[in-house]
């Protein structure tokens, strides 16, 4: 998708969200929404989903797609690497990222954005996986960072 059309696209769900998300301030009720958004208005996304930080583990949140891992290995992953720099990161083939978990082997790029509370800590990850190589790149992080700021 052409990354101006991409970022109307984007633009367009969060107003849609911004509206969904005054329903509830339960932040599980708001990244189950999201998911399911995304999930189906972005035809690159093959998973869509949430891990959030609980005692010091990635555990498995809201998502859509494929089973998930239910716990992600302390320090290891796209999902850790994001929680770690505290920035997006954007991977375009996972099977060069060293030691990244294949939950399911049919991902071949993938993007994790980190939410964060007003005291700037990261309190969970939104994660979206495609099998596509070189699906994400940085008009899909600046679109997610505005979502996830909405949760």
């Amino acid at each position: 998708m052409p990354s101006q059309r991409k970022k109307e696209r984007y633009g367009r769900i969060h107003d849609q969200l911004r509206g969904l998300l005054v329903k509830t301030p339960d932040p599980i009720a708001r990244m189950a929404t999201v998911a399911a958004l995304l999930f189906h208005k972005m035809e690159h996304f093959d998973w869509c989903g949430f891990y959030r930080l609980l005692e010091g583990e990635l555990v498995v949140g809201p998502y859509q797609g494929p089973l998930a891992c239910q716990v992600l290995q302390k320090g290891k992953g796209i999902c850790w690497a994001a929680v770690g720099q505290r920035e997006a990161v954007v991977v375009p083939d996972v099977s060069r990222f060293l030691g990244h978990i294949a939950c399911d082997t049919r991902s071949r790029s993938e993007i994790v954005v980190p939410l964060k509370t007003a005291a700037d800590e990261v309190w969970a990850v939104l994660d979206v996986d495609s099998r596509s190589l070189d699906a994400f790149d940085e008009t899909d992080a600046d679109g997610l960072r505005r979502i996830v700021s909405l949760i």
